[in-house]
């Protein structure tokens, strides 16, 4: 397993740091975004939207669990969060979304991660004060 570590101190080094990201992934297209509650799963993903060229309005999906974003190819972005068990998680079709061919970011993937494929990237968000430390791993 690779992976790669930033720290990110302000939002203006974001688009950097998600075109790092998606040069690292190597077209991986599933995302799990790990971290607790404020720590930037959701800013990140809208500036990884635009860095592939998505011009929507973006806005956390925690009460809609899914989001679809237009750009070369449709991006889904999906919030557990609010979700109880594995079968809910079912309920909404997370399998379609997972081994489709299109960019799939999850937040809170923890509820299905005995589902996820193990071509996915991994991305650990740890809040230091402002300083947002990241570790991604892909296989």
């Amino acid at each position: 397993m690779k992976n790669l570590e930033i720290s990110v101190l302000s939002v203006e080094e974001l688009p950097n740091v998600a075109r790092s990201i998606l040069k690292f992934a190597e077209n991986k297209k599933v995302f799990a975004l790990y971290g607790d509650m404020g720590a930037g799963k959701t800013t990140l993903i809208k500036e990884i939207c635009k860095q592939l060229g998505s011009t929507d309005n973006f806005s956390s999906p925690t009460y809609s669990i899914v989001n679809q974003y237009a750009a070369k190819e449709k991006i889904y972005h999906i919030d557990l969060y609010r979700l109880k068990n594995f079968d809910e998680a079912l309920a909404i079709g997370i399998e379609e979304y997972i081994i489709g061919d299109n960019y799939c970011f999850i937040e809170w993937p923890e509820l299905i991660e005995r589902i996820l494929p193990g071509d996915i990237v991994k991305i650990e968000m740890k809040p230091d004060g402002n300083l947002r430390n990241l570790s991604i791993f892909r296989n």
